[in-house]
């Protein structure tokens, strides 16, 4: 029997959201917010009754708002822009991405401040708790006036028009309301609006990288950590005096995973009063790369963590004072500038780690066998891993350019300044899956490297990383096909098997 979470609208934490997604818990609603709902909902219908002119209830949309619709069309109007505005094109988005964004979707109409009927958000409730998820294209939002196409193709099954995806395989709506146990919705006034209205897809977007950047992050620590080793690297540098009176706290958080990786290392003993007085910035400079990172990430998280339960509609029912206002809540900016800092984040990571690769197979710096492995020449080791590490590292870089500074004017101008939220946050997962393989290779490199200090070991904490790796790639006495260790390695990177509170 499925596990149910307690929705409590508008209190809904990124680790809640965690839960909810890994363990695949159903939504039930709070009931203590019904009477905020139906109060939102008569508001709406006051519009209607005193016959004042309010936009997106009896009026047009975008540049057409000062078009009147007599009453008897007002629930046309609310079905009409649901189809006019499916209009997205691209690779449909993940289950993972539109689950999210029925959750954030739900969270945010139940709080009351949208006119909608509980009836309505009940809908998008089953929706989600039988698994049937709306086909949403993945381009055609420039994250003004919020996700439009996108929201349009969520709300779609609603109407029993567009297409749905059970159990992994396309089907039309009206089948897959069926498999809910739904009836089409005929929408009332603003519903429509109102479930377009909004950023739900494009958060779900930035939150779920968010998530998977995290998981680069504590791969890229122990990554790093490896490399120190395996290049007969010094851990001075990750001294916790050196990081406190830089005075990051993000930073010194860092220096101290690295301080506790290391400790313990043979290898490390092994070479303490070496000549060599300072390593490379890619292994030195890793608390401080990878604060920054870590520092970003928690920018994002901060965001996101508001954004999750943030109105995003337009205009906003404020049912205790029976306004109905106009706004621009539903401008993403946030979210795009949140996106891009996590795009510099990602690529850096990976940027790092690419660096550290290279040192690893440079025999005159590592002191390691040239590319990792013996009779160099006839075998060519990890030359050309690197070099898939290079054009991904290089991809990166392109992917990281800003979207949050790009507008185009549309609707006649009405929206005449966006945010490219969407656009912003869908590129991330070109960039995560860039740095897993590069972070694949760096993990593979570095256990190889430690090959060639046997007998002597790396640290307690990361002779537990090398098992776990050893126990599905073997070491590389000769060259073989690389793709499939790859593959193995960027499963477990994404799926979260590196992370630092495992070790």
């Amino acid at each position: 029997m499925a596990e149910f979470f307690t929705l409590v609208p508008g209190h809904l934490s990124l680790q809640s959201i965690k839960s909810i997604l890994s363990q695949q818990k159903s939504l039930v609603l709070d009931e203590a917010f019904l009477p905020l709902i139906e109060k939102s909902c008569a508001t709406v219908q006051q519009v209607i009754n005193d016959k004042r002119t309010v936009y997106g209830i009896n009026t047009g949309f975008g540049s057409l708002a000062n078009q009147t619709i007599s009453t008897e069309l007002l629930k046309q109007l609310q079905r009409n822009i649901v189809l006019s505005h499916a209009c997205g094109t691209g690779e449909l988005l993940a289950d993972e991405i539109v689950a999210l964004a029925l959750i954030l979707k739900i969270n945010n109409l139940a709080q009351g401040y949208s006119g909608v009927r509980k009836e309505l958000i009940d809908a998008l409730c089953i929706l989600y708790n039988k698994g049937v998820y709306p086909c949403i294209p993945g381009k055609g939002s420039v994250g003004a006036s919020g996700d439009l196409a996108p929201l349009a193709h969520l709300a779609l099954p609603l109407i029993g028009e567009g297409q749905v995806r059970f159990e992994g395989q396309i089907i039309s709506a009206v089948e897959g309301l069926k498999i809910a146990g739904l009836k089409p919705l005929e929408l009332a006034p603003k519903e429509g609006l109102a479930l377009l209205n909004g950023l739900q897809v494009s958060t779900a977007l930035a939150m779920q990288a968010l998530f998977k950047t995290e998981l680069l992050f504590e791969t890229a620590v122990i990554a790093g950590s490896l490399s120190v080793d395996a290049a007969s690297g010094s851990d001075v540098p990750f001294d916790m005096r050196i990081h406190q009176v830089r005075g990051y706290s993000a930073q010194c958080d860092v220096a101290a995973k690295y301080r506790d990786l290391l400790a313990g290392s043979l290898i490390r003993e092994s070479h303490r009063s070496c000549s060599r007085v300072q390593d490379p910035y890619s292994l030195r400079c890793q608390p401080q790369i990878m604060g920054a990172v870590l520092h970003q990430m928690r920018f994002v998280s901060e965001t996101l963590g508001i954004e999750a339960n943030a109105i995003s509609d337009n205009p906003i029912v404020f049912a205790e004072q029976g306004d109905i206002l106009s706004g621009g809540n539903f401008h993403g900016e946030i979210i795009a500038m949140a996106a891009d800092n996590l795009a510099l984040a990602i690529a850096e990571i990976g940027a790092n780690a690419e660096r550290r690769i290279a040192l690893l197979i440079d025999k005159h710096f590592s002191g390691l066998p040239a590319y990792l492995v013996k009779e160099g020449g006839l075998n060519s080791g990890f030359m050309i891993a690197h070099v898939t590490a290079a054009a991904c590292a290089s991809d990166n870089k392109a992917l990281a350019h800003p979207h949050s500074v790009d507008s185009i004017s549309t609707s006649a101008n009405q929206e005449d300044h966006v945010s490219m939220a969407t656009n912003a946050a869908r590129r991330l997962y070109e960039m995560i899956d860039n740095t897993a393989t590069i972070l694949g290779i760096e993990l593979l490199a570095a256990c190889q490297g430690l090959e060639f200090h046997k007998p002597l070991t790396t640290s307690p904490k990361l002779s537990q990383v090398y098992a776990k790796i050893r126990a599905v790639v073997a070491p590389y006495n000769q060259d073989r096909y690389f793709a499939p260790d790859l593959a193995i390695i960027k499963q477990k990177i994404l799926q979260g098997d590196f992370c630092y509170e495992d070790y």
